[in-house]
């Protein structure tokens, strides 16, 4: 039995990589593989559901400065590699790979790097762009989500030691059991609000869809830093009385049951999650044809609509468009939506780990 660990930063956080992580895992300890689960910093309790046989480990239980203690992060995981006898570490995150690979030198571990985010985004901090470029010359694997991000991977880092492969996020395919419609005039949005996630590009939208379309809601599911600043913005855009701030929900599923149709405004992405989510019921997507995964989940004008990226304008017409749909043209992308996010169910994603395990 191989054992395998995934070194997080958090497991404990509601994001779209904690919750991929927690199903990969999950997946992967019910084919009898032996899992752990190593936290950065806390983590102790998931909030995601994690198998019970699946172990929980932690380096620090709260937050220290990783710059000042760079070596004693070093340190405590070649410590705790070396006393698990892992098979595999697959790194959550390239920005970890600072710590990762110094860390594994001289070890017979296999040094798979996890890369979440585009390539074309280090998130605000140059030690992301500095892990990518070691993972890429001392890992012996680089996962990336999209065909686009492992191109951005081989053409803009000389030298590419690691073998680099794609491997979209996966979905828990659930029963699609209610036919979704345009009655409910619902407009859903789910995600951290953060500034990248471009919720303020979708309120500056939303103005004018209120203007026309005043009969429909926005729906935005999730917390974070930029929330008082959305609230705000709302309230200046006169708009704050048709959208709905609904904070994180550990049940997102009676939202996506109960909406018209999906709309993602993010600047950058990585694999939107959200996407494959808002599919399994059904959800025709509007979304910013931004780097990287909308185009290769939604095929405009089959499954949903793509704007053009950051443009506010041209999300509004598409999101005009989806309400005016006919009802055949919605039925349409209603199940072609559905189709598609059955080839990223968890049962064909985990084959393609099992596989790079080998």
């Amino acid at each position: 039995m191989k054992k395998i660990c995934f070194f997080i930063g958090n497991l404990s956080n509601a994001g779209g990589t904690e919750k991929v992580t927690t199903l990969i895992a999950n997946s992967l300890s019910e084919k009898q593989y032996d899992i752990s689960i190593l936290n950065l910093v806390d983590g102790k309790v998931p909030f995601f559901k994690l198998n019970e046989n699946i172990k929980i480990y932690s380096l620090y239980t709260q937050k220290v400065s990783f710059k000042k203690n760079y070596l004693g992060v070093v340190y405590r995981l070649r410590s705790f590699i070396k006393s698990q006898d892992f098979d595999v570490l697959v790194v959550v995150d390239s920005i970890s790979c600072i710590f990762t690979i110094p860390a594994l030198w001289g070890l017979s571990v296999k040094h798979i790097c996890w890369e979440h985010f585009n390539f074309l985004n280090n998130n605000g901090t140059r030690l992301r762009d500095l892990g990518r470029m070691w993972a890429a010359k001392s890992c012996d694997m680089v996962v990336t989500l999209t065909e686009k991000d492992k191109e951005l991977w081989q053409t803009n880092i000389k030298n590419v030691n690691a073998k680099i492969i794609a491997i979209p996020n996966p979905i828990v395919q659930l029963n699609k059991n209610k036919q979704t419609n345009l009655d409910s005039k619902i407009v859903l949005s789910v995600g951290r609000l953060v500034d990248v996630k471009g919720f303020d590009l979708l309120l500056e939208a939303w103005k004018s869809i209120n203007e026309i379309k005043p009969e429909w809601e926005l729906y935005i599911v999730g917390d974070g830093e930029e929330r008082k600043n959305l609230e705000n913005l709302a309230a200046k855009l006169k708009i704050q009385n048709s959208i709905k701030f609904l904070g994180s929900q550990t049940n997102v599923s009676q939202f996506y049951e109960n909406c018209s149709f999906y709309c993602l405004s993010s600047r950058f992405e990585g694999f939107p999650m959200v996407l494959l989510e808002a599919q399994t019921f059904g959800l025709p997507i509007v979304s910013f044809d931004c780097d990287t995964g909308p185009a290769e989940i939604i095929v405009d004008g089959g499954n949903g609509f793509l704007a053009k990226s950051g443009d506010i304008q041209d999300l509004t017409i598409k999101m005009l468009r989806m309400m005016d749909s006919s009802e055949d043209e919605y039925i349409m992308m209603s199940k072609s939506a559905y189709q598609n996010s059955k080839q990223y169910s968890i049962n064909k994603i985990v084959t393609y780990w099992i596989e790079i395990f080998r």
